[in-house]
């Protein structure tokens, strides 16, 4: 619970408890918190275990730390051992090629696999940059009456 807490931290939090609470009512301050947290972790594991009892018995070993997403991200990756299905689609992933096509889509370009945009310089081409609009050969019809 204080992993994350040192010995300055922890000091400093005692001084400022005897300066505020005093000598005399510090005893029953930390009894009043200590019940207050015991009381809460009843109340909680109590919780658990009605949650659990309702789920059913094929959710006996649920644990509720799996619903952090770290937590459920890594036990998957353990539980899996080939991961060359991971590595495989890292490796066909290319996000610039995507974010391109994602830039020309909004832009109104359709785009070819054999034109894909050539580096200037070496440097592959901003997608943020605003690019040039094709000059269109002549505007689209106005209808009077849909507007």
């Amino acid at each position: 619970m204080f992993s994350d807490i040192g010995v300055l931290e922890l000091v400093t939090l005692i001084v400022l408890a005897v300066l505020i609470f005093g000598p005399d009512k510090l005893p029953k301050v930390v009894q009043d918190v200590s019940r207050f947290i015991r009381k809460v972790r009843e109340f909680s594991d109590s919780a658990k275990q009605d949650i659990r009892s309702e789920l059913g018995p094929e959710f006996k070993d649920f644990e509720f730390e799996d619903l952090n997403p770290k937590t459920f991200i890594r036990k998957q990756l353990e539980n899996n051992e080939d991961l060359s299905d991971l590595k495989e689609l890292r490796s066909t992933f290319d996000l610039r090629k995507e974010m391109n096509e994602v830039a020309d889509a909004v832009n109104g370009r359709e785009t070819t696999p054999a034109a894909a945009p050539a580096a200037v310089n070496g440097s592959a081409p901003d997608p943020l940059k605003k690019q040039d609009k094709p000059a269109s050969p002549e505007p689209p019809p106005y209808d009077s009456d849909a507007t």
